[in-house]
């Protein structure tokens, strides 16, 4: 039978599948649409089945924060290459998925919805068939707080953070942490929220990890790395920071430096003391980071210049 143009473009716009695609589909259902819809659907369950196993470490990270800063969402629409990820349709796409998203809280609850006529699941699904490619939601993450603000990197990376309140400027501090969240990689918000298991086992990992590095340094010649002994300030004590405070005057003396100038010295090696202690810490959590845009001073002593606020939560999520 003949099948119009008319019947193609509508296919089209419903599923986004090729041209050709469409025109087989119509023909094969004998122009009845639904049927058509349901064709173009199966094919997509079979590239689907085909390509499970695929790795899908390209797409597009998008965020969306309500209009009163009180809540917020961040998911990443996976595909298998970056020029796939890089078509305007594919970032509609995930657009549209993010609108939708913005509704539940939760990737299961968010993953059933209604996606014109389709569960979300179900229209990716859809959308493998059409773009040939393994497309999944890899990351979904929502949070809430008296202030919600975002910030996404070039479509790659996406973080969203929650203040305790709305302060002054409180958009401008959300982009600065979530910026922070994004390019440094924390994973914690503080070193208080550690399991001291966890500190005690990446303890002894990142030491024997250093003591193997001087090993080849000693043999080149090289200056040899700082053993620490502790890498988070879950481990510096009241007791363990005294220590360091009558070691580094034990040094002190043992340099002829005078007693009197001790206090103006101090300082400055506890700061050294803890800051080489605190490895973790820097690497892993975000307000005890050195802060990007002024690494004089970590990230929680930004957060203080803004007034009496705290950060209450922040996600970050990434491709791969």
């Amino acid at each position: 039978m003949a099948i119009s143009a008319a019947d193609v473009k509508k296919l089209r716009e419903t599923t986004g599948a090729g041209m050709m695609d469409c025109k087989n589909a119509l023909v094969e259902a004998e122009g009845n649409f639904d049927q058509a819809i349901e064709i173009l659907r199966k094919k997509g369950q079979k590239i689907a089945a085909k390509r499970a196993d695929r790795d899908s470490s390209e797409g597009v990270a998008i965020t969306k924060v309500a209009e009163d800063n009180t809540y917020g969402v961040a998911i990443v629409l996976a595909c298998e290459t970056d020029f796939v990820a890089k078509n305007d349709s594919y970032k509609e796409l995930a657009q549209q998925f993010v609108d939708i998203a913005f509704n539940y809280k939760t990737k299961e609850e968010f993953l059933a919805a209604d996606f014109g006529g389709v569960t979300v699941a179900e229209k990716l699904v859809e959308q493998t068939g059409v773009i040939g490619e393994k497309i999944d939601i890899s990351a979904f993450e929502r949070i809430e707080a008296p202030y919600v603000g975002a910030y996404t990197h070039v479509g790659k990376i996406a973080a969203l953070v929650g203040l305790t309140k709305a302060v002054d400027n409180a958009d401008v501090l959300t982009k600065d942490l979530a910026m922070q969240a994004a390019s440094m990689g924390a994973t914690s918000l503080s070193y208080k929220d550690f399991d001291p298991a966890y500190v005690a086992s990446e303890t002894e990992a990142r030491i024997a990890a250093i003591v193997k590095d001087n090993e080849e340094l000693s043999r080149l010649g090289k200056t040899l790395k700082n053993v620490p002994q502790y890498v988070s300030r879950l481990q510096l004590t009241d007791e363990v920071l005294a220590q360091a405070e009558a070691d580094a005057k034990e040094a002190l003396k043992a340099e002829g430096k005078p007693e009197k100038i001790w206090d103006k010295i101090l300082p400055g090696k506890i700061e050294r003391y803890i800051s080489d202690n605190t490895t973790l810490d820097q690497e892993q959590c975000l307000l005890d980071q050195k802060f990007i845009k002024d690494e004089k001073k970590t990230v929680a002593e930004h957060v203080a210049s803004f007034g009496d606020v705290e950060v209450k939560n922040f996600v970050r999520v990434t491709l791969g």
